[in-house]
């Protein structure tokens, strides 16, 4: 017996011990999603999560996932195994007082409204712009979903923005993520300077140098990255819809412009198709800190634990239903 399979059944007996349950998200490593009970989407292991009858949430991904999934089940306790498994962009914004991250890119004016850099606070740019309902991405922070609105996905967001009574909305944190809802909307939008480092780095020559070496492959794009690349794209979804698209199509052969840790996922529900990474350094190196090592460790010690103050829990939850509410 390997030390890896010594090692999932010593999680596996852990996991009924402490009725816990493991998520993993789509990035993390190939073995993670292996042990897990259930993979996918942030936003969709949290809802399905607070379903479950558990008393422990083992959530391997990074730190505002977790946080998600104590704002949806705050009775619940949630473990993150690698609590510096942080989000980059999601740090590139704060409610107020000081920055988190700075970017190294400044706020300019763009086809469609303005993008604001972290020189700012999210109040500074409500203040600029009073009236404009904020859509965070699901992927900030507790705190800055609290002081938002209304959520959004990456696949769900230009129909949230549709569905707001404005015809100017602050879309945070991501620019790309922004440029592609501005691009298929008619409202004015006011778009945060945060960007997926990962999905960020894609450019055109290597769409077109995917086009070349695999001629009959169909190239999906996470919103994430630029629009120009949405743009040369023969189709672009969240991660989920990557995987429920790839299922339904007739083609065999897929580019995936998304972070690597999905293709193994793609290629476990579809044998008979092949999946190539847009390119192969598409990988977070904080999706990557968790292991099975850091699984077991956090459900032998129970940390890290994490848990929103009801005072941020309460209207993040608000933003989150907000979302949840649009048909």
């Amino acid at each position: 017996m390997s030390e890896k399979d010594i090692l999932r059944e010593k999680i596996l007996r852990l996991k009924e011990k402490i009725n816990a349950i493991i998520l993993a998200h789509n990035y993390q490593r190939e073995e993670v999603q292996e042990i897990a009970d259930y993979a996918g989407d942030s936003l969709e292991l949290s809802r399905t999560a607070a379903s479950i009858k558990c008393d422990v949430i083992v959530f391997c991904g990074v730190n505002f996932m977790a946080e998600s999934a104590s704002i949806l089940s705050p009775e619940k306790t949630v473990i993150l195994p690698e609590i510096s498994a942080c989000c980059p962009m999601a740090d590139m914004i704060t409610v107020s007082g000081p920055r988190r991250l700075k970017t190294q890119f400044p706020g300019y004016h763009y086809t469609g409204g303005y993008r604001y850099s972290s020189d700012f606070t999210l109040k500074d740019i409500k203040a600029l712009h009073p009236g404009a309902p904020v859509v965070a991405y699901v992927n900030t922070t507790a705190e800055v979903k609290a002081e938002s609105d209304i959520c959004c996905t990456s696949a769900n967001g230009v129909k949230i923005v549709e569905s707001l009574d404005s015809d100017k909305v602050i879309c945070i944190p991501d620019r790309n993520l922004s440029a592609w809802i501005a691009k298929n909307t008619k409202k004015e939008v006011i778009a945060w300077d945060g960007f997926c480092h990962v999905h960020d780095r894609v450019t055109p020559d290597d769409v077109l140098r995917a086009r070349t070496e695999h001629p009959n492959a169909v190239l999906i794009a996470h919103p994430e990255c630029r629009i120009e690349i949405c743009e040369m794209a023969d189709h672009v979804t969240s991660t989920s819809g990557m995987v429920r698209f790839a299922k339904a199509s007739e083609a065999k052969e897929f580019v995936i412009g998304t972070e690597t840790g999905l293709l193994y996922k793609l290629r476990k529900d579809n044998p008979d198709k092949t999946f190539y990474p847009l390119r192969k350094d598409m990988v977070c190196p904080n999706m990557k800190k968790t292991t099975l090592s850091s699984v077991f460790h956090a459900m032998e010690t129970m940390t890290y634990k994490i848990k929103v103050p009801e005072e941020i829990r309460v209207p993040a939850k608000r933003a989150l239903d907000r979302m949840l509410a649009v048909k």
